[in-house]
């Protein structure tokens, strides 16, 4: 159900138009290392879980990937506090 695009430090969704609907983003801070510092998603889409999916999203790519994860952005700090099984991506 998620069309989420991919690309090396963000993850996102547009709206049949091409507007931004949704998108977490992660910096390199290192070789080893993102920051996921922004969780965004608009109005129309809150309340459906794709912040939680787009976070997920993120975890898994960097597990993939075999880096660790420093989370600045409110929500994904919350997230990893509720979604214990990903703390091993923690830096």
């Amino acid at each position: 159900m998620n069309n989420f695009i991919e690309e090396k430090n963000r993850i996102y969704m547009n709206d049949l138009k091409g507007q931004l609907i949704a998108e977490v983003t992660f910096p390199d801070i290192d070789a080893n290392t993102v920051n996921l510092n922004h969780t965004f998603v608009d109005d129309s889409l809150r309340g459906q879980g794709i912040a939680s999916k787009l976070v997920e999203a993120a975890a898994l790519k960097m597990q993939k990937e075999n880096k660790k994860i420093i989370p600045t952005c409110s929500y994904a700090v919350h997230w990893f506090e509720k979604n214990k099984d990903f703390a091993f991506l923690l830096k």
